[in-house]
């Protein structure tokens, strides 16, 4: 490729804030919840690059770049059944096998939104501000290119902190900086729900509590483990041990080996479903809680029962 600018490129990344800037120097975009990657473009050529720079074009075959020559930076998202961006979907993709990456190219095929252009022909868009090169995309020669929303005002961005990922908010008189934390923000959605202890996890010292199984009511009444929490303090680690004795089934074992746990991450003591903690956490995949989860308060006004799997989808 003879493109101004080539792999591998680090993109810029957005620093963590709690709420949503506000001003006239701000816009904003929906979060979402896929692979970050970066494309080349060269009359039919593509290269994608991952977040850390490696190849991904040969895990997502289907995607299509209309020709030309730019360099965009996006988003890989998969939609699940119901609809919803499913990470777990993604991670599928990375795999050995041609021919497991091409029947999931047709099952669960994969999208690529675009937010961001950093060179177009021979010119390199790096240092012009934010709301230029938000307008150079929008006016490039690219028909089918999918665009991220953007808005201009908090109030406008609310709405995907309750229906999406969360919130990217960008200055407009920024420049693209590979690699570092700077002109943008994340506000990422943090939800709540009620769930049921189904058990626990010893810790690594030991008498102690590593984790708290969490569990949720299916349509058919049957209780899902959706995720986990170990966000305990050390003394309440210990105290739990002792709480949590009487609510022991006797049921114990371990989970399937795994190469990034060792075996006492993978041991679980089964608990009669009576317990209620509520929680927070910020991301969801295929209804399972696939970040840490952080322990609010515990609920011992609400039946076990009424902790629905529906919460998932609010």
């Amino acid at each position: 490729m003879a493109l101004v600018l080539s792999p591998p490129l680090s993109p810029q990344l957005a620093r963590s804030r709690s709420s949503l800037p506000s001003g006239d120097e701000w816009a904003y975009e929906p979060k979402f919840d896929g692979f970050r990657a970066i494309a080349f473009v060269e009359g039919d050529e593509v290269r994608i690059q991952s977040r850390g720079g490696r190849p991904l074009e040969r895990y997502f075959p289907e995607l299509r770049f209309p020709p030309g020559r730019y360099v965009v930076d996006g988003e890989i998202v998969i939609e699940g059944e119901d609809g919803q961006q499913d990470f777990d979907l993604l991670s599928q993709r990375i795999h050995p096998a041609a021919s497991r990456i091409e029947l999931l190219s047709v099952q669960t095929p994969a999208r690529f939104i675009a937010f961001d252009l950093l060179a177009d022909a021979d010119a390199s868009l790096l240092e012009r501000p934010f709301s230029e090169r938000r307008a150079a995309l929008e006016a490039l020669d690219a028909p089918g290119l999918e665009l991220t929303p953007l808005v201009r005002t908090a109030e406008e961005a609310e709405a995907w902190l309750r229906s999406a990922e969360g919130v990217v908010a960008k200055e407009l008189a920024a420049p693209y900086k590979p690699g570092e934390r700077a002109g943008m923000a994340k506000i990422k959605r943090v939800r709540t729900i009620d769930a049921v202890i189904t058990g626990w996890r010893p810790g690594k010292e030991p008498f102690t509590v590593g984790s708290l199984i969490l569990g949720l009511y299916d349509a058919d009444g049957e209780l899902r483990v959706v995720g986990h929490t170990s966000s305990l303090r050390a003394a309440e680690r210990r105290e739990l041990v002792d709480r949590l004795r009487p609510y022991e089934t006797g049921e114990r074992g371990s989970a399937d080996p795994s190469r990034w746990k060792n075996d006492k991450d993978l041991e679980w003591v089964a608990l009669r479903p009576e317990l209620v903690v509520e929680i927070s956490f910020d991301h969801v995949s295929g209804r399972r809680i696939r970040h840490g989860a952080k322990l609010k308060r515990w609920r011992e006004d609400k039946p076990a029962a009424e902790c629905r799997i529906e919460q998932l989808a609010d």
